[in-house]
């Protein structure tokens, strides 16, 4: 059995809490500008003692609303700066906060707030609190509901204003270590939900460790991050409290499609994001150029880039043609993709999803070292992370101080240590089930090299097997794929059956941008794009690509194009973008059965 597993570098404070790490920072740099805040075209900075007085302002009015230490309150909203300020309210009042994705539907916000026992919910908008209400008479301890659009907010703090600060500083050191934080609920991308107990010293005692063990990236003066996706992910809600105990600087930007000009703005050093971020970047930049008639210059140099820096990982020495090329495409591509970014982006922290070795060593040569990591809601994110000093390409990194990961006989990775969850809510079949002793089960699969960098490899329930019995990942494919401009998702499917195959559906976003760059309407309707020739090979090209990667056995043979989109909204996929595969093979049942209904002996042949 191979293990990794690295001791603390931050003595353990069993006491300590959340709101610590506030109260902390408060104390070392009370003028640091910790947050930044929309303020026309520009931001406004936020000091680390002007956020706790808004904090403890807040806290207040939820003590006068009546909420007791240890209740639970659920809350749903987009990522913005009043998403950290309900979190350590909360934390400060001595509640546990519920975090529900804003894009979850009536029945999951029910499942939620019912299994949890909440008796309240903070709700962003008008919409958010209308699927409060459709579901209000199936959650009966809920006994209020506040709008954050509608001034509750404001009222709470209002009302709490004759509270005492003692009162609050007591409630905020009440929790110790081994007392939940917050219980956060899976994404569910299968079965119903469960919800993670996740205690103070899980975020405590990582997010010291990890700020060390991240220095360059997080304790380096005027360090600074664009937060966009969901705070109600463990993902980001590590960060945003890492950025508080490390003194990062925080902006907020919920709608994706003003990421660019918000990050134009913001000039952050480094950023939070999943693999399809960055494909996004990298897609809109090559049809960018292909459309301006610089489409083969792009391409050129994100081949240049590539290559550069792999041979810089690999220890070799680059060709005096490759550093010459690479000097000239830095000044024509390289360096409008950096201003794009805002200037200032040093590294990137990706998870949630395999970013793929491409990418990785485009965005290195951009100046940007991407630092892959993994985790789950289980281990309140990363378990392990590269780092600064110590990075690999194509990998998820070491494991992070005070954590341990090993691999079962069958490769499945396992988790204990600081980070590791306490238990599942009310769930105690699933919690017998998930643990080895004190080891996570996470049923994700892995190796690791000679070095201690992990790299996944697949996830264990998704393995398939042909019915020639072959083994077969599906994110080997998937991934490389899904990086070809008008695929939006991709499910390799072939399970008990006599070849590989897939379901595809398209970019709406770069379609038409694709479309036009080739030749085509740009309003061309989806479902005639999933029938296109020019489509229909330029996604054959995209799996040819794939299947050079893996054996022959191993390939995909066939694939149909749906005219179907999977979002959130369809159910397909979850709110870190992860495709809930057991959903879409029941819902396409009937076309997986379409691509089996007749035989292939040749590779790569597509449903016409």
């Amino acid at each position: 059995m191979v293990q990794f597993e690295v001791p603390a570098i931050v003595p353990a404070d069993p006491q300590a809490n959340v709101g610590d790490l506030l109260a902390d920072r408060v104390a070392k740099t009370p003028q640091l500008a910790l947050f930044a805040v929309p303020d026309g075209d520009g931001w406004r900075d936020v000091t680390a003692a002007d956020f706790q007085k808004q904090v403890i302002a807040l806290a207040k009015g939820f003590v006068a609303a009546g909420i007791e230490p240890g209740e639970k309150v659920g809350f749903i909203a987009r990522t913005t700066y009043d998403w950290t300020l309900v979190d350590f309210a909360l934390f400060y009042a001595g509640a546990v906060m519920v975090p529900i994705y804003e894009t979850s539907s009536a029945a999951q916000v029910s499942w939620i707030l019912s299994d949890s026992g909440a008796i309240a919910c903070i709700a962003e908008s008008a919409d958010h609190s209308a699927r409060i209400a459709e579901v209000r008479s199936e959650v009966p301890l809920v006994r209020s509901v506040w709008e954050m659009q509608g001034g509750d907010l404001d009222k709470l703090i209002a009302d709490g204003a004759s509270v005492a600060d003692d009162e609050i500083e007591r409630r905020r050191k009440i929790a110790n270590g081994a007392d939940i934080a917050t219980l956060i609920y899976t994404s569910g991308s299968t079965g119903r939900p469960k919800g993670c107990v996740l205690t103070h010293s899980n975020f405590v005692e990582l997010v010291r460790n990890s700020s060390k063990a991240l220095r360059d990236v997080v304790e380096t003066p005027g360090a600074s991050t664009l937060l966009f996706i969901t705070t109600a992910h463990i993902f980001a809600r590590f960060i945003s409290v890492l950025d508080i105990h490390a003194g990062v600087k925080t902006g907020h930007q919920p709608d994706t499609k003003q990421l660019l000009p918000a990050l134009g703005s913001f000039k952050p050093t480094f950023l939070l994001a999943v693999p399809r971020v960055f494909e996004k970047v990298y897609n809109s930049a090559e049809q960018k150029a292909e459309a301006g008639g610089r489409g083969k210059i792009f391409r050129a140099a994100a081949h240049t880039a590539v290559e550069h820096s792999t041979l810089q990982q690999e220890g070799k020495k680059v060709p005096l043609m490759t550093k010459i090329k690479f000097k000239l495409f830095d000044r024509l591509v390289y360096s409008k993709l950096r201003t794009a970014m805002g200037g200032n982006v040093v590294y990137a922290v990706s998870g949630s999803a395999p970013l793929g070795p491409r990418l990785g060593h485009f965005f290195h040569s951009l100046g940007v070292t991407i630092l892959e990591g993994y985790g789950l809601t289980e281990t309140t994110a990363p378990a392990t992370v590269n780092l600064a000093t110590k990075s690999k390409i194509g990998t998820v990194g070491p494991v992070l101080p005070g954590v341990g990961v090993r691999l079962a006989d069958d490769g499945e990775i396992e988790v204990r240590g600081i980070n590791v969850f306490k238990e599942y809510w009310r769930n105690p079949e699933a919690t017998a089930a998930a643990f080895d002793g004190d080891w996570f089960k996470t049923g994700d699969i892995g190796t690791f090299d000679d070095e201690g960098f992990l790299k996944i490899t697949g996830r264990k329930k998704e393995i398939i097997v042909t019915a020639g019995g072959k083994n077969v990942a599906p994110a080997a494919l998937e991934d490389p794929i899904r990086s070809n401009p008008i695929v939006g998702q991709v499910v390799v499917v072939g399970d008990q059956k006599p070849f590989i195959s897939a379901l595809i559906t398209l970019d709406t976003e770069m379609l038409p941008t694709w479309l036009a760059n080739n030749g085509l309407a740009a309003d061309m309707p989806i479902a005639e794009a999933a029938k296109n020739d020019a489509v229909r090979a330029e996604v054959q090209r995209a799996i040819d690509a794939a299947n050079t990667t893996v054996s022959r056995a191993e390939s995909i043979r066939k694939f149909t194009i749906l005219e179907n989109e999977w979002t959130e909204a369809s159910g397909h996929l979850t709110p870190k973008m992860s495709i809930k595969r057991n959903v879409i093979m029941d819902d396409f049942a009937t076309e997986i059965e379409e691509i089996y209904s007749v035989p292939v002996n040749t590779t790569n042949v597509s449903l016409s």
